[in-house]
């Protein structure tokens, strides 16, 4: 060995705090060499086995890896390089990579990430550059970067970006470049960029702004002094909306034109009665620009002197639940006495807040289940002979006197009605039926016995004045035209001629 090889072995050493040497071995189908293994583009599913614990850069981009199993990074503690892009994580566990306390750059672009955990990024006190772009983040919470105190790079574009929280960027003091362009933010609070004392490069472009009274303090910090960090590209911040000022740039609308409305929130009705263990729907309506965030909370009161129907139980009453800002509905299931109490229905928006008070109140007696319906009446139809139900069975007696009573009545009044029509039925029947005729075909009997009976032979056509056509029968012309007189005189005792005469029967 040569005489200075502890010397600089000792210094590599100390170059190196906390960070173990490269050990030999290589996982299956990547290559390894240096400090660096290569396993891109092999369709892996997690982070494979077998990866030297010295190794010092590690490639792991374009694959289908969708997790970090927890503890799955812990033994390379030497990394100082890690590329995850383009593969499938939808989520980082708090702590994933708590033992990579030497690495400098991780790149998590173009996968699935749709929230970040306070504590994803825990142990990475040396962490420089963070890539993020190209995911599906919609918020950044407060103190989601905290862990990074020596972070410079934090790349955020290409996301779904609608919000970030005043304290989002809390602790990220060494931030030299933010790029936050290609997103959905509507507005940024001077609050938001506070913690970034050492920022150097802003990137705003290619977001929808809402041009209103929030971003008054945009436009007036880029003309004072923010257009430093902003290139001749990024100071072109469009407004999207309102509609007057959509497609100008911030810097050409006058402060006067960045106006807000105060929200105004209306309730109806501002006291209900509730009965315990229904559900009961409260709607909170708000207006204002922008659109104000619509919260229902509980308001704490003091027990004493409160009616027993609206004292908290015991722990508290249950939250009715987080802000709901699409329909501003309150809703509360199964009620409970101790959802009883004030709520307050909380309007906010860059241009003030407004709240309205709402009173619930619970009825301690539980409403009677409804008592089912009678059947139905049968339907009409012909009169029934069966017998009627005894007085004494179960559906009869459960009727009343007078009802019982009005029943039998109407039911003997149809029975008579019935009987009634069949007599008057059968009268007229018989009065239709003709009388027995004389032996002999042609006779013909009109409905006039008084003399006789006639037939065709005697009946004479005849028209009055009117020319009305009548028949008039002719009792002097014999009942058979073709019967000789001989014949008549001998005639038996059953036929006898009436002396002559007429009768008018109408046609």
């Amino acid at each position: 060995m040569a005489p200075g090889a502890p010397t600089l072995l000792l210094l590599w050493l100390l170059w190196l705090p906390g960070c173990p040497p490269r050990a030999a071995g290589c996982p299956a189908a990547c290559r390894c060499y240096s400090a660096t293994v290569e396993c891109g583009a092999l369709r892996l599913r997690g982070v494979p086995p077998g990866i030297p614990p010295g190794t010092q850069t590690l490639f792991l981009q374009d694959n289908s890896i969708a997790r970090l199993d927890p503890g799955i990074l812990a033994p390379l503690a030497a990394l100082r390089r890690l590329y995850l892009h383009n593969n499938s994580l939808r989520a980082l566990e708090p702590g994933a990579f708590r033992a990579q306390s030497c690495l400098l750059e991780l790149a998590l672009t173009g996968n699935r990430l749709r929230g970040l955990r306070v504590g994803a990024f825990a142990g990475l006190a040396q962490l420089r550059a963070l890539y993020l772009a190209g995911n599906q983040l919609g918020q950044l919470l407060d103190f989601t970067f905290l862990h990074l105190p020596r972070l410079q790079e934090l790349h955020l574009q290409d996301n779904s970006i609608e919000l970030l929280e005043d304290q989002a960027l809390a602790g990220l003091s060494s931030l030299a470049l933010l790029d936050l362009s290609r997103n959905h933010l509507g507005t940024l609070s001077r609050e938001a960029l506070r913690p970034l004392a050492s920022l150097q490069v802003l990137r705003l472009t290619e977001n929808p702004w809402r041009c209103d009274c929030a971003l008054h303090w945009l436009g007036a910090w880029i003309k004072e002094g923010g257009q430093r960090l902003l290139s001749s590209r990024d100071k072109k911040i469009v407004c999207a909306e309102p509609p007057r000022l959509a497609l100008q740039s911030l810097l050409d609308v006058s402060g006067s034109s960045l106006i807000c409305i105060p929200p105004s929130v209306h309730v109806e009705p501002l006291e209900v009665t509730a009965n315990l263990g229904e559900d009961l729907r409260v709607a909170c309506q708000a207006s204002g620009y922008p659109q104000p965030l619509v919260t229902w909370r509980k308001v704490a009161q003091p027990r004493d002197g409160q009616p027993r129907a609206q004292a908290q139980a015991e722990g508290g009453a249950p939250r009715p639940g987080g802000p709901d800002t699409g329909s501003g509905m309150l809703f509360l299931s199964n009620i409970t006495l101790a959802h009883a109490g004030k709520y307050e229905c909380e309007a906010s928006n860059a241009g003030g807040a407004a709240r309205v008070p709402f009173q619930l109140l619970v009825n301690l007696s539980r409403p009677q289940p409804p008592q089912p319906a009678p059947p139905p009446p049968p339907p009409a139809g012909p009169v029934s002979h069966e017998p009627l139900q005894e007085a004494g069975s179960m559906a009869f007696r459960a009727l009343g006197l007078a009802t019982q009573t009005a029943v039998a009545a109407a039911i003997a009044l149809l029975a008579l009605t019935a009987l009634l029509l069949a007599a008057m039925i059968c009268r007229r029947r018989r009065k239709r039926k003709k009388a027995p005729g004389p032996p002999g075909e042609g006779a013909l009997f009109v409905n006039d016995y008084s003399d006789g009976p006639c037939t065709f032979a005697q009946l004479e056509e005849l028209r009055d004045e009117r020319g009305h056509e009548m028949f008039v029968i002719d009792r002097s012309k014999p009942l058979f035209a073709d019967v000789p007189t001989e014949a008549a005189d001998g005639a038996g005792p059953g036929l006898l001629l009436q002396p002559p005469a007429a009768y008018e029967i109408h046609c």
